[in-house]
């Protein structure tokens, strides 16, 4: 017992900076109705700051004080600059929309750091005092008490501002009704700003003091963002206390499991400690605030009416697809062996975008496990190819049905949950599968495992056939013929979708869910369809991503990657096809990262803050992305001719020709 309470003790510190994290969502919340992602990447870039003014990276030297004053400043100068170049410029758009920004700053913020700081973790100098104090018995450090009393003070201290103040009334006014707030002379951008500041303050000040105890690098404390966005769904977003209770609480639990799992009685994986535990807990209570809270956010009044991306009707499918295929193929017969490596890459990024252009572009939903989805099939298809000795293509067909019933698994689960929601529960999902599914040896393992090519009547359809190309090195075109023809087939099926009656009731779903059901659509049945869709494309890119490398690895699936992922989507058009192909193009080793690489030697962080940066420029410039863009002004050129043609006094009008469908081919789909 004394042990679980040592435990217990020392996961104050971690509970900690959860609460505070989770006050500065919740403080965001309230000023702006933006779910900020990023609010974990804001106490990382403040702990590495005072790490830096600390530790002479700069060339000079600061007093601790010195240095916890300025990675403050710093934080506030991070948090003006979220709100007047993200924020701000996004109050009119939807809240997935607000969502996906605050990815964009999180990617940005993160490549930011390891471009200046590198990959290296730092061990930043305690702020707080050192001693142990002696609680029941137990000798414990005493900065986790100063920590745990830190945080409840802010706490309280937010809690009386926001209930007593003036700003605290114009807070709550505008997030209200942002119409009554401006006839009353308040300013919503204003109250946003300030709100936005105080949570970069509070998330700065605990990341700069929490440091020494979760270290400071850049993936545990972005990530912490995580189960803060848990302790806010207790908190409903709005309830400062509950948030900062529950953070703490959340922290407490963790430590104790991480304690229960070096027993020596605790289930272990190959002689060591279960992993993902902490991770898994996290989604476990996160599921549990939404049973208990209630699956929707708190309503906010907005001043102008929010507007999801357009879905246009496709027009034509079989010749640009066709044509596609056909410049594909000989770039995979001419290319040099890296970018025919490339190219493939790319594709196969295409096939996984496409399950987001069904569960996000068509129904609205933002789903964070269609890579961890990925990353099952792939899994799965070593143990059914090797294990079981099941052939091509019966090993690919049995591992994507697997991966499929899990995701209709998730998605029949997460019925009740839509939108931001949705989002943060498969976040956490994604997490808990990375950690505790692709990290467990007996079915994954961080060593990875090996995939056999794929063969067909004895033909090596694989990477190392025969034919290889102009250059005669691998990887064989041979491979890459076999994914362009399903990334052809399945972009021919989504672009069809569209076209259907699933598709139309997929797209009333997304307008409002409420309208629909009043309509006769069977909303339960149209989520679950297009779950599945989503899940089977997802799970037939795992199975082509371990035929591409010869083996499956659970570094390639993170929930880190995953974001960035949906970021890619978001740029080249979530809602069309075209804009899974621009999306696959850019994705992780895809052609565009690796022509950058090779020839300006612009490498992986770089694009990754490319990504970032490129997310919040198209979610503020072009909401629809860069196929939407497109075909925006292909539609105003067939409108414009059209025009021209109708007002020509004497021009000549063929029996049969109608100018209004020319001006009615945009045929858009938004709310």
């Amino acid at each position: 017992m004394d042990q679980i309470l040592l435990f217990a003790v020392l996961g104050l510190g971690q509970g900690a900076l959860i609460a505070g994290i989770a006050l500065g969502v919740v403080v965001t919340y309230r000023g702006s109705g933006i779910i900020n992602l990023a609010t974990g990447a804001v106490a990382m870039a403040s702990a590495y700051i005072f790490w830096a003014l600390t530790s002479g990276f700069f060339g000079f030297t600061l007093p601790t004080v010195a240095a916890l004053i300025g990675a403050l400043v710093a934080a506030l100068a991070i948090g003006v600059l979220i709100e007047v170049a993200v924020f701000r410029p996004l109050r009119t758009v939807s809240p997935l929309a607000k969502l996906a920004a605050s990815l964009g700053i999180l990617l940005t913020l993160q490549a930011t750091v390891l471009l200046v700081f590198g990959t290296q973790p730092q061990q930043a100098p305690s702020v707080l005092p050192g001693e142990t104090v002696t609680v029941l018995g137990i000798t414990t450090p005493a900065d986790r008490f100063l920590l745990t009393g830190l945080v409840i003070a802010i706490a309280l201290a937010l809690g009386a501002l926001y209930r007593w103040s003036r700003f605290g009334l114009a807070t709550r006014a505008a997030s209200e009704n942002e119409q009554a707030a401006l006839l009353a002379g308040l300013s919503p951008n204003g109250i946003s700003l300030a709100n936005t500041l105080l949570a970069a303050l509070v998330a700065g000040l605990l990341g700069v003091l929490a440091a020494p105890i979760v270290q400071v690098d850049s993936i545990t404390l972005p990530l912490q963002v995580v189960p803060a966005l848990a302790a806010a769904l207790f908190a409903g977003f709005t309830s400062l206390w509950i948030a900062c209770t529950a953070g703490i609480l959340i922290g407490v639990l963790q430590s104790i499991v991480y304690f229960l799992s070096t027993q020596s009685w605790f289930p272990t994986d190959n002689g060591n400690a279960m992993p993902g535990l902490q991770q898994l807990l996290v989604f476990v209570l996160m599921v549990v605030a939404l049973y208990v809270r209630g699956a929707g956010l708190p309503r906010r009044g907005e001043a102008v009416e929010q507007r999801l991306p357009a879905v246009p009707l496709p027009e034509r499918l079989l010749r640009p697809a066709l044509l596609a295929a056909v410049v594909a193929a000989a770039a995979l017969v001419v290319l040099p062996f890296d970018f025919r490596q490339a190219l493939t890459n790319s594709m196969i990024g295409m096939v996984i975008v496409l399950s987001y252009v069904v569960i996000t572009g068509y129904v609205g939903q933002i789903s964070v496990m269609q890579l961890a989805i990925s990353g099952t099939a792939g899994f799965a298809l070593s143990h059914v190819a090797i294990q079981l000795r099941v052939p091509f293509p019966f090993d690919a067909l049995g591992a994507t049905l697997l991966a499929t019933l899990l995701g209709v698994a998730a998605g029949i689960s997460a019925l009740r949950v839509r939108g931001v929601s949705l989002a943060v529960v498969t976040l956490a999902a994604a997490l808990a599968m990375e950690q505790a599914l692709f990290g467990n040896t007996s079915f994954g393992g961080t060593a990875g495992v090996s995939v056999p090519p794929p063969r067909l009547f004895g033909v090596n359809l694989g990477p190392g056939a025969d034919f290889r190309g102009l250059d005669g090195n691998e990887p064989s075109p041979m491979f890459g013929f076999l994914v362009l023809a399903v990334t052809v087939v399945l972009g021919l099926y989504v672009a069809h979708l569209r076209r259907t009656g699933l598709g139309r009731r997929m797209l009333a779903v997304r307008s409002n869910e409420r309208a629909a059901a009043a309509a006769g659509v069977d909303v339960r049945a149209v989520k679950i369809a297009a779950f599945a869709i989503s899940s089977f494309i997802a799970s037939v890119a795992g199975t082509l991503y371990g035929y591409n490398f010869g083996s499956v690895s659970a570094a390639r699936f993170t929930a880190l990657a995953a974001l960035g992922l949906i970021g890619f989507a978001y740029i080249g058009g979530i809602t069309m096809v075209s804009g899974a192909v621009i999306a696959g193009l850019m994705s992780t080793e895809a052609l565009l990262p690796h022509a950058l690489d090779k020839w300006f030697g612009i490498k992986g962080t770089w694009a990754l803050l490319f990504g970032g940066v490129s997310l919040i420029v198209t979610l503020i410039a072009n909401p629809d992305g860069i196929a939407g863009a497109g075909h925006r002004r292909r539609a105003a050129k067939r409108a414009a001719r059209a025009a021209a043609r109708v007002s020509e006094p004497d021009g000549p009008h063929p029996e049969g020709e109608h100018h209004a469908p020319a001006a009615l081919d945009t045929t858009e789909v938004a709310s």
